[in-house]
């Protein structure tokens, strides 16, 4: 996030939407490097991730893993906040 704009713009715009719909909501800004940020995720018992970066951006694409799936998927940025909904049953 303290590297791009559009990033923290994207990533405070989903935990707004989030903390909206009622859901708990973890917004990781640390300047860590991501692997890291997982694996304190991980230790924590975190079960969803979502990851936004500027090429997802412009892609149009967000990464959404659950903690037991072995690989993220693409989930529409326009998508993305119904995803977690759906998934979290709020």
């Amino acid at each position: 996030m303290d590297r791009s704009a559009d990033v923290k713009a994207a990533a405070e715009d989903l935990y707004t939407q989030l903390l909206a719909a009622g859901v708990d909501v973890i917004l990781d800004d640390r300047g860590e490097r991501p692997g890291a940020m997982f694996a304190d995720w991980e230790l924590i018992g975190v079960p969803h991730r979502v990851v936004i970066s500027e090429r997802g951006i412009k892609e149009g694409q967000f990464e959404y893993q659950h903690r037991r799936d072995s690989a993220a998927t693409k989930v529409p940025v326009a998508d993305i906040a119904a995803v977690l909904r759906s998934k979290l049953g709020a």
